[in-house]
């Protein structure tokens, strides 16, 4: 039976589309889905022994069974829907920029005393090995569908983690991003400065590089670069 695999970021450069078609016997599992694969397309080979697999928008390993109609997607480590949520939220991939004004007072309710927040931005010099030295700009490429219910996942395992929070708020930009604009913002609010809103914001944006399915791509005067991370999330993440 003929399967469709969705390919993001390096493996999609690599393929020149961002969907294949795979003949494979179903049900399957990953592991023999990944071995069709490296057959199949020789160019994806290298590649293919530390892809991340999703089905149906979760972390899959190699004895993951796969049926006929499931999603499949395949893509490098991450560079980086909706449940009920105890206090305000705001989660977004969006290519334009946020309005961290507004983010802010969604989350100062008559209980918040403390707002802690992160903000990244572009910086024009990395001084990374195997990047460009100098950025001319980036480029974030999202799994837009798994990413927004991995944000959600973050909320759930902070609160968790500091019930004495009350808001949460995380976005990731996508699209092309020049020197100085903002690429992520996370933040956390509670009733004092001293109730885990440090601890919570700091981990938000730790995890958001860690299972949220974005990458960039870094592009400088004589290098185009796509960044990876090392963490490879697992079913445990899901």
């Amino acid at each position: 039976m003929q399967l469709e695999i969705r390919l993001f970021a390096t493996l999609k450069e690599r393929a020149q589309q961002d969907r294949l078609q795979v003949n494979i016997p179903l049900p399957s599992t990953v592991g023999a889905l990944i071995e069709t694969l490296a057959a199949e397309q020789p160019a994806l080979a290298p590649l293919l022994p530390i892809a991340i697999v999703a089905v149906n928008k979760t972390f899959a390993s190699a004895q993951t069974p796969i049926q006929a109609g499931d999603e499949v997607a395949i893509f490098p480590p991450v560079s980086g829907g909706s449940q009920a949520t105890p206090y305000p939220t705001y989660f977004a991939l969006t290519p334009t920029a946020p309005d961290l004004n507004a983010i802010h007072a969604h989350l100062t309710q008559a209980d918040v005393g403390a707002v802690v927040s992160f903000t990244g931005s572009v910086r024009g010099q990395t001084r990374r090995d195997g990047l460009p030295a100098q950025t001319l700009y980036l480029e974030y490429e999202a799994y837009q569908d798994m990413a927004e219910v991995k944000m959600a996942q973050i909320a759930r395992e902070i609160w968790e983690r500091w019930p004495t929070v009350k808001g949460i708020a995380i976005v990731q930009r996508i699209g092309r991003l020049d020197i100085g604009d903002i690429t992520t913002y996370v933040a956390c609010a509670a009733g004092h400065r001293d109730q885990g809103v440090f601890d919570a914001a700091r981990y938000g944006i730790d995890r958001l590089k860690e299972i949220v399915p974005v990458w960039k791509k870094e592009v400088g005067p004589d290098a185009t670069v796509w960044v990876e991370g090392q963490y490879r999330p697992t079913e445990a993440d899901n």
